[in-house]
Parts: C-alpha cells; sequence; structure tokens
C-alpha cells in the first residue's frame, strides 16, 4: 500500500477508462496527484468525470487534485507541468501521458482537422509535456514517464487476412502512436545516465474501456480484451522501473508473464487467481 509513498505523479485522461484506473492505482499505493482531462464533469456519451476520480482517490488520503485542459492545445498543456511543480514543491516524479484522441475512420476520406487534432493529442501533448517536467526530474536524479501506446501502431495483414472491420479505421490513430514510440526510445537515448526513465506500455490487444467500446461500437472480438486490473498491472512497474529499462515499447501481458507481477486490483489488494 506504501510503494508510492511521497512520490507525485501527473495524469493525463483521468476522467475515465485507463487514466482513471491508473490514477486510483497510484493512489491507492501513496501517490499524490494532479489529474487531468479537458472536463470536470460527466461526457454527455460516456460515463465517468474528473471529479469522480478526484473523488475516488481521496479515500485513499494522499493529496488528489483536478485541473482542466485541453492536450490538444498548446497553449493549455503548457500550464499543466508548472502547475504540478508549484503544486508539489517542484518535483513530480511521475508522468503518465495517457489522454488520447481516437477517431477511426477510411484513410481514403480522414478529414484534416481530425488528422491534426489526433496528432496534437497522442504526439505532440506527450511530447511537450515530457519536455517541461524532465528538467525536474534531471534536477532529482530520478524519474518516471509512463506513454500509453496501442497495439494499432504495428502494421496489420493486407486483404484477404484482414480479421477485424476496425482494421481498416485505425490507420491514422496508430500511426500517431507509432510516433509516440518513436519519440520515446529517441528521448530514452538522450535521458541515458540521467536517472530518468521514459517508457511507452501498450494492453495485448485491447481493454474493455467506456472510449475503446465507444470508438470500435463492439466490434472487436472479445476475447482480444484484457482486464483493466491487467493494463494497470503492466502500466503501474514501469512507474518505479530501474534505470537499465527505458525506451522500450512493452505489452502489458507480456511484462506480466516476464516479471512474474501478481495482479492487484485498483485498490491495491492482490486479486483471486
Amino acid at each position: 500500500m506504501d510503494r508510492f509513498r511521497g512520490r507525485t505523479a501527473i495524469v493525463t485522461g483521468a476522467s475515465r477508462g485507463i487514466g482513471a484506473a491508473i490514477a486510483e492505482r497510484l493512489a491507492a499505493e501513496g501517490a499524490d496527484l494532479l489529474l487531468v482531462a479537458r472536463t470536470l464533469d460527466q461526457h454527455e456519451h460516456l460515463a465517468g468525470s474528473l471529479n469522480e476520480t478526484v473523488a475516488r482517490c481521496r479515500t485513499y488520503g494522499t493529496r488528489v487534485e483536478a485541473m482542466v485542459a485541453d492536450l490538444g492545445d498548446a497553449a493549455s498543456r503548457a500550464a499543466i507541468v508548472p502547475a504540478a511543480l508549484d503544486m508539489f514543491g517542484g518535483r513530480v516524479d511521475i508522468l503518465v501521458n495517457n489522454a488520447a484522441a481516437a477517431m477511426y475512420a477510411s484513410m481514403l476520406t480522414y478529414p484534416a482537422k481530425r488528422r491534426m487534432i489526433t496528432f496534437e493529442v497522442n504526439v505532440f501533448a506527450p511530447m511537450d509535456l515530457s519536455q517541461a517536467v524532465i528538467p525536474s526530474m534531471i534536477e532529482h536524479g530520478e524519474g518516471w514517464i509512463v506513454n500509453v501506446s496501442s497495439g494499432s501502431a504495428r502494421h496489420v495483414a493486407i486483404p484477404p487476412k484482414i480479421t477485424s472491420p476496425v482494421s481498416t479505421r485505425l490507420g491514422i490513430y496508430g500511426a500517431s502512436k507509432a510516433a509516440l514510440n518513436r519519440i520515446t526510445n529517441a528521448f530514452a537515448v538522450e535521458l541515458d545516465g540521467t536517472g530518468v526513465r521514459i517508457n511507452t506500455v501498450e494492453p495485448r490487444g485491447a481493454v474493455a474501456s467506456e472510449g475503446a467500446e465507444a470508438v470500435t461500437g463492439g466490434a472487436l472480438d472479445r476475447s482480444v480484451y484484457e482486464s483493466m486490473e491487467e493494463m494497470v498491472e503492466g502500466a503501474l512497474v514501469l512507474c518505479d522501473c530501474d534505470t537499465d529499462m527505458s525506451g522500450g515499447v512493452h505489452v502489458t501481458l507480456d511484462l506480466i508473464n516476464q516479471l512474474g507481477l501478481t495482479i492487484h486490483g485498483l485498490n491495491a489488494q492482490p486479486l483471486t487467481p
């Protein structure tokens, strides 16, 4: 329960889904948090809200604050790290770049505006936040950045081997995540020896979050999903990994198997197998 006691963290996209789950687990393990999303209240189409996540996290007794920011707007996101540094006395130990724009559509008609939004949120925002937080991490000799990626970054089989209708609509989203993977690796190369670790993490298939269900319309085979607890377990190990574990594109279930991790609930209690 005290794994992250005394640590501070920023989690973006924390109103629901993976971001909210990672935030709750960090709070349950003792971390103080700044949670970021575009709005405080519930989305008109999706369950969950930033206020609800904050309320759940505060039940664990740590400091948890909310901040409204649009990750797709450079000026708005530029205020996040300074606010966290001011809030936490000049130190942010962990940055989880989870917020993502997932707009699936045919490559043949994909609108220019949506392309811009996708890359602003999925690539430029994580890069900007990382650049902003890294100097303080270097100053303190350690830090952890976790960028939430996606298996859609990998190439898919061309017809007639496509097995999912979703594969035909996630080219731009997947391209943005491929860029995020490469940028993460480049950061790690430059940060070698500083004590700052940066990695991407992705589910082996998909996580049944509110957002995933909405954008896929339930089209994915249920067998490809993993539990939210598994996703969080794989992400959390990268929030306190050793310095020799940096620059990787990690898959949650693979990490769990390789490291022999025990799956915990979001309340940090071990789950019964």
